[in-house]
């Protein structure tokens, strides 16, 4: 049995990217023998960590992996999240090695942190829907609007971490075509690109809807477009329907006092468990984000219980559902997005959209299928 050791630096938030790689290893232990190395970004010492994040190398992290790597004699390590406390140093050592490495990449921020100059990273219309970011141009790539200091350093670990995409010979595996051929245009050797979706958790499809409600889950922020999506809402004005907001984030506090109507329902920050016993009963979930995203964890979970998504055509999210699919609408086209959210009036029509989405992400992200095609290409 092959070991594979993975790697992966947590979020402050757990959210879709830190479930998904809990999932995919519990998925890789039935075919490999597993070991995980998890680093979060508490800060301890702040003096030594301001140094580590200066010089994108961690001495403690590299020393923790080297380790590891000693113990454990992997033949593959895997790698997810690096950003901050695990470090790019940990790819100098793996480098050096004799393993195989492969990095999954979950999002688009290494392409907004790729270069020290603004023209680099806000190409159309002042919006990059990589980060979400909107404003003019300048000199400097401002990833961090509050800070110039805080800008450069992850510029520097940016323009690092993506010359190790381009040039250090590790497997790149990505959730979607979409994000293959960007990283194509990149100039990324298409060879090193493997497409394998995150592996998510199979629920029990949903009998019958039980509920008056549709469910937002994710970040409250404004690249999410979750403002937008509650105007359309209250626009929209669908009787007896409410709209359930679940997370945190920088915005709100803001709208939970902007937006205080009988049919908005702000729930905070909820568990995994929580939010999904939501969906399972709920109409249907909605996002209106301005960003490309990856694999939409909230609308693939919803697939799998047979709840209907609506959804913008942006980056790879149309990959899992049903081709000509009802819901979805054009991106920053709000108009469509209330034409959407008035058909969750239908219940019979929406209870058949959500049979097909749990037949087609069944099939899309059938576990032997995931499991086998990552075996090719540990093997190659």
């Amino acid at each position: 049995m092959k070991k594979i050791l993975v790697i992966h630096n947590k979020y402050r938030e757990t959210g879709g990217e830190d479930i998904a790689v809990s999932n995919e290893i519990k998925l890789l232990e039935q075919k490999f023998k597993v070991k995980v190395l998890y680093f979060d970004n508490n800060i301890s010492n702040l003096f030594l960590q301001s140094f580590y994040f200066a010089t994108n190398r961690n001495k403690k992290s590299i020393n923790l992996l080297k380790q590891l790597i000693d113990d454990f004699n992997p033949d593959i390590v895997y790698v997810h999240n690096t950003w901050f406390k695990a470090s790019l140093g940990i790819f100098e050592l793996l480098k050096n090695k004799n393993i195989k490495v492969i990095l999954k990449l979950h999002n688009f921020r290494y392409f907004c942190t790729k270069s020290y100059f603004s023209k680099n990273h806000v190409l159309v219309d002042n919006v990059c829907e990589a980060c979400g970011y909107k404003g003019s141009k300048r000199i400097l790539n401002k990833y961090f609007n509050n800070s110039i200091a805080k800008s450069l350093l992850i510029s520097r670990y940016g323009v690092k971490y993506f010359q190790i995409l381009k040039n250090y010979d590790f497997k790149l595996l990505v959730l979607t075509n979409f994000h293959k051929k960007f990283l194509e245009d990149l100039n990324i050797d298409s060879e090193k690109i493997e497409i394998v979706p995150n592996f998510i958790k199979k629920y029990i499809h949903r009998e019958n809807v039980e509920s008056n409600y549709i469910v937002y889950a994710g970040r409250i922020s404004k690249e999410k477009g979750i403002e937008e999506l509650l105007e359309i809402f209250l626009k929209a004005k669908i009787n007896g329907i409410n709209l359930k907001i679940i997370g945190s984030g920088p915005d709100l506090n803001k709208l939970r006092e902007k937006y205080k109507d009988d049919s908005i329902n702000f729930l905070g920050k909820l568990n995994n468990e929580e939010t999904i016993e939501l969906i399972k009963h709920s109409l249907a979930v909605v996002t209106a984000t301005k960003l490309f995203e990856g694999q939409p964890t909230l609308l693939c979970e919803a697939s799998s219980l047979g709840v209907p998504s609506i959804f913008p055509r942006t980056g790879g999210i149309s990959e899992f559902f049903p081709s000509n699919y009802p819901l979805s609408f054009e991106q920053f086209n709000y108009q469509d997005l209330l034409a959407k959210l008035l058909k969750v009036q239908d219940i019979h029509k929406m209870k058949k959209i959500g049979i097909s989405n749990h037949e087609y992400i069944s099939d899309y992200l059938d576990q032997e299928k995931l499991l086998h095609k990552f075996w090719q290409f540990t093997n190659d």
